[in-house]
């Protein structure tokens, strides 16, 4: 859009009723958001002790204090970008952009999801609180321009992925592999880039103007980092699988066959976006797409069989 583009506000409404103004603090705090840190369950639930009541627990509160951060810095970054959001084709209609939560309420919001998720931090254990802390932090420097710095971006939102998992092996008291660490920031890159992609392709289409660290992508660079990382992706996996350290952990060699899910998974992602051309982002794509949900969800039982019912007898294969 030009400099002449016609900003567009929705003021908040004096007689709005509670119910609507509920829902736009859902859509301020990003609720649907909170389902990436799932993540701090990965640890508990590959070390068999995914029923184990107290550590389930510690985790569930952990996530619940990542929860917190996470929606204190959407909101930070939603005050920060005001200006360019109500600009933007989809994000003006966000609660801040679009003026249904005022400002001097966000501020407060904002701060009471900060300091309750480090009062829950603080009570998890010293531990877990400094990686939470170094989350915070770190989140912070990029809402305040180091998300302008291309790659730096990226890189910065996939190590948030790293620390849920590191958060969540603390809370679980189990240690985490250099395969999980290693395939856990290999996926967030993935979805990383799918989302710049996304914001690339609704740029293009709207007009609307790329921010900083945009300048530094364009199409052909995205699609071949994509390809790239699902390569390398799929390689660390199988040899994940076929690792003797992993074999003997788990009691199994058969872990290669969740392989199939997984390869499936990564695919189907592939062809939405290159065949049916679809430009949602990643999360949006997790939500809405049966195939991947049905992927997600047989992998996840594959290896809730491999790890928990020990007692189911094959022949070897």
């Amino acid at each position: 859009m030009g400099e002449h583009a016609k900003i567009t506000t929705y003021p908040a409404k004096e007689n709005a009723g509670w119910l609507d103004y509920m829902k736009n603090l859902v859509m301020m705090i990003r609720v649907a958001h909170w389902a990436k840190n799932l993540f701090l369950f990965i640890p508990v639930f590959f070390a068999g002790k995914f029923f184990s009541t107290d550590r389930l627990w510690d985790v569930l509160m952990g996530a619940g204090a990542f929860s917190l951060i996470a929606s204190g810095i959407y909101i930070l970054n939603d005050i920060k970008d005001l200006k360019n959001d109500r600009l933007h084709p989809v994000k003006q209609y966000r609660a801040i952009a679009s003026g249904r939560i005022p400002i001097k309420v966000a501020v407060p919001v904002m701060l009471i999801c900060i300091a309750s998720g480090l009062v829950i931090g603080s009570i998890c254990s010293l531990k877990f609180l400094l990686v939470l802390a170094l989350y915070l932090i770190l989140n912070i420097c990029y809402s305040l321009g180091l998300k302008n710095i291309s790659i730096l971006d990226i890189m910065i939102l996939s190590a948030g992925f790293v620390l849920r998992i590191k958060a969540g092996g603390i809370l679980a008291h189990v240690g985490i592999s250099q395969w999980l660490t290693i395939m856990v920031f290999l996926l967030a890159l993935f979805l990383a880039l799918g989302k710049r992609r996304d914001d690339i392709l609704a740029s293009a289409s709207s007009g609307y103007g790329i921010r900083q660290a945009m300048s530094g992508y364009n199409l052909d660079f995205l699609n071949s980092s994509i390809a790239v990382v699902s390569a390398i992706m799929m390689m660390a996996y199988i040899m994940y699988t076929l690792s003797p350290d992993v074999i003997r952990h788990m009691g199994t060699h058969r872990i290669y066959y969740t392989g199939a899910f997984v390869f499936a998974g990564l695919l189907r992602y592939l062809q939405v976006i290159y065949i049916y051309k679809d430009t949602r982002s990643p999360i949006r794509i997790l939500y809405q797409d049966h195939f991947t949900q049905i992927c997600i969800f047989l992998w996840g039982l594959s290896f809730y069989c491999l790890i928990y019912i020990k007692d189911l007898s094959f022949s070897p294969i």
